[in-house]
């Protein structure tokens, strides 16, 4: 899970992109980049940290141009060091500064290509490397014309050929312009807009529309599976499908935990979406307990309070805030190791012990992924007063790693896998405990957007819509385990 984002401007862009990155900013809390361009010059300033502490007043002033790429990252499996901070450089063919959102489940087969085939040599354990320099490649071999655009195409359309899994692009092409692209899936998302102001049209592409919406941009369409878009530096804006026949598989997460609410993806409202996974899973607590005895909804903030507040509203019962929390504490489904995530669940969220005392209370959360949390949680709410704590996922059980992009733990360490619901129950320390069906959140995604029929569901029903390496979910096993992070870091 990343973000990123590029404008091609008539004036400095860097503000914006700085701007851009701090509303994606919940997609990376690990590391931030921006390069521009300015002429034929690379202006490029990348470190680990939040967006706000990579960037300070004399790294703005160095970012010069009115092209742009930016990224924020968290480390997906393999990724967690300084210098595999993005954007990436290659020096040819032209000068490419490559930003990357996803991940490859070929590339150990594309970096012995790349270094025995085409003698390119990589210089990080990142996938986003190795996919700068299949296009880089690809682009060095193509023919040549008056226009870049076709070139371009053309180096893309091999890239899909060679390239496996789920990639959000964008790539600077030094004295030319912006290259956006994306999976021939779709599975990660990328919106593109458009400004039109009093020295011509400024294109932004990004990874959720919220950052186009707070840069005034306006939102024209997502990039489509397969497309490749190019903008050069004189604003024309040319598009081609470089990938047919492969099935639109958005990454179904997104609308449960990773976007924004006030996002667009897929013309489907993340917000919207969110709503009717509430309701829905209200009518499946009335299925299983018509005459339950639920007090008070509370949502552990901040994902799940959209869905639990139409969930309360379905069920007719109070909607109530028991869990202040700190927002300078990060995600902790992306921290490392167990007991720094139980010592987080403390230091990021604190119970108000009126909502909870003598009550029943249903506790709803976007999805449950170790466990960790939500163990702490029940029972803060149990050392709050409550009477019984009931717990409900807004998302299926989540049994199976993504592969995607999305750094989730090792599949030993996901709670749900190989435990029914009860054992799930027990597990937690819930006195009960319901999780959404998959059928209802595709149908509450779906709904926002007809012609969606296909999303990638992998993490829930283990069905993983491309190809792998062999060995590849072992090998990701092993690198995403706490314990070899552990070892990473004490290294």
């Amino acid at each position: 899970m990343c973000g990123i984002i590029g404008i091609v401007g008539r004036g400095e862009v860097a503000p914006a992109l700085y701007d851009g990155l701090t509303v994606l900013q919940h997609r990376g809390q690990d590391a931030a980049g921006i390069a521009t361009m300015d002429g034929v010059r690379l202006r490029l300033r990348r470190a680990s940290g939040l967006v706000r502490d990579v960037f300070r007043q004399k790294d703005m002033r160095k970012l010069r141009g009115t092209v742009g790429i930016g990224h924020c990252r968290y480390p997906t499996a393999g990724s967690d060091e300084a210098e595999e901070a993005q954007p990436f450089y290659v020096n040819s063919p032209f000068g490419i500064a490559f930003a990357h959102n996803g991940n490859l489940t070929n590339t150990a087969a594309l970096r012995k290509t790349l270094f025995e085939r085409d003698w390119r040599h990589i210089n990080t354990d990142s996938d986003s490397e190795v996919l700068l320099n299949v296009l880089a490649h690809e682009l060095h071999v193509t023919d040549r014309d008056a226009s870049l655009a076709e070139p371009l195409f053309q180096a893309v359309t091999q890239v899909h050929k060679r390239a496996r899994g789920g990639y959000a692009c964008l790539a600077m092409i030094l004295g030319h312009g912006l290259l956006a692209f994306r999976d021939p899936n779709g599975i990660r998302p990328l919106v593109l807009g458009e400004r039109i102001g009093p020295d011509g049209t400024e294109y932004a592409v990004a990874s959720e529309s919220v950052a186009l919406d707070v840069l005034g941009f306006r939102r024209v369409r997502d990039v489509a599976p397969g497309e490749a878009v190019f903008i050069g530096l004189d604003g024309h804006m040319q598009a081609r499908i470089c990938a047919h026949g492969a099935i639109h598989t958005p990454c179904i997460f997104e609308y449960v935990y990773l976007a924004r609410p006030d996002s667009m993806i897929e013309d489907v409202s993340v917000y919207k979406a969110r709503l009717r996974m509430g309701e829905k899973l209200a009518v499946r607590i009335l299925e299983q307990r018509p005459n339950h005895d639920i007090d008070a909804v509370i949502p552990i903030p901040d994902t799940a309070r959209t869905a639990a507040s139409s969930l309360a509203g379905k069920l007719g019962i109070p909607f109530r805030e028991g869990f202040v929390k700190n927002r300078y504490i990060g995600r902790t489904f992306i921290m490392p190791g167990q007991s720094e995530r139980a010592k987080s669940v403390r230091r990021k969220l604190n119970a108000i012990e009126l909502e909870f005392r003598n009550k029943n209370v249903l506790l709803v959360d976007d999805s449950i992924v170790r466990g960790t949390t939500s163990k702490k949680i029940i029972q803060m709410a149990r050392e709050a007063g409550a009477r019984k704590v009931y717990f409900a996922s807004a998302a299926p059980p989540v049994r199976y790693p993504n592969v995607y992009g999305i750094d989730m733990p090792a599949v030993s360490e996901l709670v749900a896998h190989g435990r029914d619901e009860k054992a799930l129950q027990q597990l937690l320390g819930a006195d009960w405990l319901i999780y959404q069906r998959l059928d209802d959140l595709i149908d509450a995604v779906a709904e926002g957007n007809l012609d969606l029929q296909h999303f990638d569901t992998s993490c829930f029903s283990g069905e993983y819509v491309t190809d792998f390496d062999p060995d590849y979910l072992e090998n990701l096993e092993l690198a995403r385990s706490d314990q070899a992070r552990s070892r990473l870091r004490a290294g």
